[in-house]
C-alpha cells in the first residue's frame, strides 16, 4: 500500500487510486490528470493552488462518494489509473529503446535545490526549476535517474514589499501532510539513513522521498531529535546567510548524499554534480574506494571517469569557495579515511593561481569529473576562458569544457489551452514525436484566429490573477491603496503587456528600461497604442544591491506619470511564473553580456507563443533567428553598455514591437504578431525543451560515464603531480 494514502483520510474504495495519482508528481504535467482533479471541485482546486493532496483532504466527503458512482468520472479515472501503472515501467521508453543494455544503469543527480511544484517550496530560482525539469524529462524518457537534494523545512522565503518597496523576507513554512513527501526509515527502522561528522560533531541525516514520475527524489534532513540543536537547523533554510551554514549544507549534500543513496540500495554508475554545491559528493566516493583498498591515484581515475559536472555561473564571484581553515574545521580529519594527507586533500580544491589558502568547489568538481559542461553555447565559451588556468599551456578553445544548452519541460510550462490546441492540430501523443525532423514546423499552420483567441484567454487569466491577489493582500496585509495600484489593478487587458520576472541581481538590469523615464513614459501612456510592464522576482536575502535594485523598480509602480501601467507581483514562485509566462504579450530579458549563463524564463514564455526581447546572451544567442522575437545588438567596445542597450531597447519598441502588435486586420487580429508567436513556439519546442536537454546529457555525458571511458588528458592537472 502507498504509505502516502494516510495523508488523505477518506476515499471511497472505488476511487482510492486517486491517492496514488495525487502523490506522484507526474499528475502535474498530464492534462487529463489535472482535468480530473479539477472536476472534483473546481473552486477548491484553484484555492489550493492546484495541490491534489490538499484538495482531497479538504473536499466534501459527500462529493467524493458521488463521484465514486459517476460513470463519466469513473471512466476517466480508470484510464488514468492504467496510465499511472505504465508510468512506473521503463519498458518502451526512449532510453530503453535507444541505449544498449550495458548503458541502462542508474544515474545519480545531485543538486542543492529542486523546483517541481509550488506545494514543495525547496527552490529559489533558475537552478532549482531547471533541476525539476531535468527530473521530469528524465521520467518521460525513462532515464534511470535518482535525484538527491536537501529538505528545506522552511523553504526559501515569502517576499513582502513595504510601502517604500523594500523587500522583507519571511521564512516560508509548509505543511508536510499536503506534500507528496514520505520519510525514509533507516535499515533498522531508525529515523535516519546515515551519519557524518561535521565541525567535530556526529550528525544524523534522515531523508524524505518524493516520486517525480519514474524518478525518485531523496531530500536530506537533519531536523532530528538525535542531533545537537544547532545541527537540527542545518537543512532548514535554502541558501541561508553565513559561510559556515553554506559549507555545512554542502558537506551534508555531498557526503551524506552518497551514503544515503547507498543505504537506500542505489549503486549508480554515473554521478552528476549540478553546480559546485554538490562537489563533496566526489570526495566521498574517493573515500569509498580507499576503504576498498584502491590507491588514491587509481581512485581519482575511477571517480573521474564516472562523473559529470555542470557549471551554471559565468562570473568568478558566483562560484563557492571557502577558506582552508573553514573547510578543515568542518570536515577534518576526513582525509585520514581517504588514506591521504591533509595537504593532499586540500590540493584537490586548490586553484592554481590563488594558491592553497582557498578551497574551490568548482575546481574540486572539475578536477574529479570527466565530463564538464556549461549551460549554453555562449556560457561554454565563457567557462573555457574563465577556467583555462586550470589547464596550463592550453588555449581557451581547447579547454575540455563543453555545453548542453538548458531546456524547459513542455508539459509543465505550456498552458493547458495551448497544449489542447497542439493535440487538436498535431494529434494525440504529439509530444512523443517531437524529435521527428520538421515536426515543429507544423506549428506554423496553426489557425490565426484560434491561436490569438487562446492567447487572449491566457492574458485575461493573468489580469484576473493579479486582481485577485491584490484583493487578498489588501484585506490581509496592505495598509494603503497605493499598494493595490502597484499590484496591477489598473492594467488594461487590451494593451501591449511586457513581462519581466527573474531573480533581482544587478547584472540582470531590471531598471534599464527606466534609464530614460520620459521616453518610456511616452510609450506607456500613449492613448492609441499603450504599453504596460509587469515585474516579479525576489532578491537573495543577503544581496543588498539586489534589494536596492528591486526597490528602485518598485517605486516606478507608484509614479502617477506612468498612470498605473507599471506593476509588480509580490512573492514570485512557480504558480505566479506559470500565469506570467503564459499571459504576457512579450518577454523581456536585459542581462549585461556575457553574464547570463542561459536564462530559461524566455524559453517558457516562448512555449506559450510569447516572443522575447533580449540582449544576445545565454540561450538567446543561439535561439534568436529573426522570426521569433527581437534582439538588442551587441554593443561596441567603446560604447557604454547600459546607455547603448537602453537606447536600442527603446528603438525596438518604437519602431518594431509596438507597430507590429497594433497592426490589426478587420477581425482585430495582429497577423504579423501572431506569426512571431508561432515561430516562438517552433524554435522553443524544437531546440529548447528539457527532453532535448536530457537526451544530450545521456548521449554525450551519461553514457560515456557509465561505460567508464578513460580521459586522462582532460581533467585539470593535479597540483601534487
Amino acid at each position: 500500500m502507498n504509505p502516502l494514502r494516510s495523508k488523505i483520510p477518506f476515499l471511497p474504495a472505488r476511487i482510492e487510486g486517486l491517492a496514488d495519482l495525487a502523490t506522484n508528481l507526474s499528475w502535474s504535467w498530464n492534462l487529463d490528470a489535472r482535468a480530473l482533479f479539477r472536476a472534483i471541485d473546481e473552486p477548491l482546486w484553484h484555492l489550493t493552488r492546484h495541490n491534489p493532496i490538499d484538495l482531497l483532504r479538504r473536499v466534501d466527503p459527500g462529493r467524493l462518494a458521488a463521484l465514486a458512482q459517476d460513470p463519466g468520472f469513473l471512466s476517466r479515472y480508470d484510464t488514468l489509473v492504467a496510465w499511472m501503472a505504465g508510468e512506473v515501467s521503463l519498458d518502451q521508453t526512449w532510453f530503453h529503446t535507444s541505449q544498449p543494455v550495458e548503458n541502462r544503469q542508474t544515474i545519480a543527480y545531485f543538486c542543492a535545490e529542486f523546483g517541481l511544484h509550488n506545494s514543495v517550496p525547496i527552490y529559489s530560482g533558475g537552478l532549482g526549476i531547471l533541476a525539476g525539469d531535468h527530473c521530469k524529462a528524465a521520467s518521460d524518457l525513462g532515464v534511470p535517474l535518482v535525484g538527491l537534494g536537501l529538505m528545506y523545512t522552511k523553504g526559501y522565503f515569502d517576499q513582502h514589499l513595504g510601502p517604500d518597496g523594500w523587500q522583507e523576507d519571511k521564512d516560508e513554512t509548509f505543511d508536510f501532510t499536503s506534500t507528496p513527501l514520505v520519510p525514509v526509515p533507516g535499515p533498522a527502522g531508525e529515523p535516519w539513513l546515515t551519519t557524518i561528522r561535521c565541525f567535530g560533531r556526529q550528525v544524523h541525516v534522515g531523508a524524505w522521498k518524493m516520486m517525480v514520475g519514474r524518478v525518485p527524489l531523496y531530500l536530506l534532513d537533519t531536523d532530528l531529535e538525535q542531533n545537537d540543536p544547532q545541527d537540527r537547523e542545518l537543512s532548514t533554510k535554502l541558501y541561508g546567510v553565513g559561510v559556515d551554514l553554506r559549507l555545512k549544507q554542502e558537506w551534508i549534500l555531498g557526503v551524506a548524499g552518497v551514503r544515503a543513496l547507498r543505504a537506500a540500495g542505489f549503486h549508480p554508475s554515473a554521478w552528476h554534480a549540478n553546480e559546485g554545491h554538490a562537489a563533496f559528493m566526489l570526495v566521498e566516493r574517493l573515500r569509498e574506494y580507499a576503504i576498498q583498498g584502491v590507491s588514491h591515484d587509481e581512485a581519482v581515475k575511477l571517480v573521474r571517469n564516472g562523473s559529470v559536472f555542470t557549471t551554471h555561473t559565468p562570473v568568478p564571484a558566483g562560484h563557492d569557495h571557502f577558506s582552508a581553515s573553514e573547510v578543515e574545521a568542518c570536515v577534518g580529519p576526513f582525509w585520514d579515511e581517504m588514506g591521504i594527507s591533509k595537504e593532499r586533500f586540500f590540493q584537490l580544491g586548490q586553484h592554481p593561481v590563488e594558491g592553497p589558502g582557498e578551497f574551490h568547489m568548482t575546481v574540486l568538481a572539475m578536477r574529479l569529473s570527466r565530463g564538464i559542461n556549461g549551460v549554453s553555447r555562449v556560457h561554454g565559451a565563457v567557462s573555457r576562458e574563465l577556467w583555462r588556468e586550470l589547464w596550463p599551456g592550453r588555449s581557451a578553445d581547447i579547454v575540455p569544457i563543453g555545453h548542453v544548452t538548458n531546456g524547459v519541460h513542455v508539459g509543465t510550462w505550456m498552458a493547458k489551452p495551448a497544449l489542447s490546441l497542439m493535440e487538436q492540430h498535431l494529434g494525440p501523443n504529439w509530444d512523443s514525436r517531437t524529435n521527428e525532423p520538421e515536426f515543429w514546423n507544423r506549428v506554423l499552420q496553426l489557425d490565426d484566429a484560434e491561436f490569438w483567441y487562446i492567447h487572449q484567454r491566457l492574458k485575461y487569466n493573468l489580469m484576473n490573477a493579479m486582481r485577485e491577489d491584490a484583493r487578498r493582500r489588501f484585506t490581509t496585509e496592505w495598509k494603503e491603496a497605493a499598494h493595490v495600484v502597484g499590484a496591477g489593478t489598473l492594467l488594461d487587458p487590451n494593451a501591449l503587456t511586457i513581462g519581466f520576472a527573474r531573480r533581482f541581481a544587478t547584472y540582470k538590469r531590471a531598471d534599464l528600461m527606466f534609464r530614460d523615464a520620459d521616453r518610456l513614459r511616452r510609450l506607456l501612456v500613449n492613448p492609441w497604442k499603450p504599453v504596460q510592464i509587469v515585474f516579479a522576482g525576489k532578491a537573495h536575502p543577503a544581496d543588498q544591491p539586489g534589494k536596492e535594485l528591486l526597490q528602485r523598480v518598485y517605486k516606478f509602480t507608484r509614479e502617477p506619470q506612468f498612470e498605473g501601467r507599471v506593476a509588480f507581483i509580490e512573492d514570485y514562485e512557480m504558480h505566479v511564473a506559470h500565469v506570467l509566462v503564459q499571459g504576457v504579450d512579450v518577454w523581456l530579458n536585459l542581462p549585461r553580456v556575457p553574464l547570463e549563463a542561459s536564462g530559461t524564463s524566455g524559453m517558457k514564455a516562448a512555449l506559450n507563443g510569447v516572443p522575447q526581447i533580449s540582449t544576445l546572451d545565454g540561450w538567446w544567442a543561439e535561439g534568436y533567428d529573426g522570426t521569433n522575437g527581437w534582439a538588442i545588438p551587441q554593443t561596441a567596445a567603446e560604447e557604454d553598455p547600459d546607455s547603448a542597450d537602453a537606447d536600442r531597447f527603446y528603438g525596438l519598441l518604437e519602431e518594431q514591437v509596438i507597430p507590429l502588435y497594433y497592426h490589426r486586420d478587420d477581425r482585430g487580429i495582429p497577423l504579423g504578431w501572431v506569426e512571431r508567436m508561432r515561430n516562438a513556439i517552433r524554435v522553443a519546442g524544437s531546440q529548447f525543451s528539457a527532453r532535448r536537454m536530457v537526451q544530450d546529457y545521456v548521449q554525450n555525458y551519461y553514457a560515456p560515464a557509465i561505460q567508464g571511458f578513460s580521459a586522462p588528458d582532460d581533467p585539470p592537472p593535479d597540483p601534487a603531480a
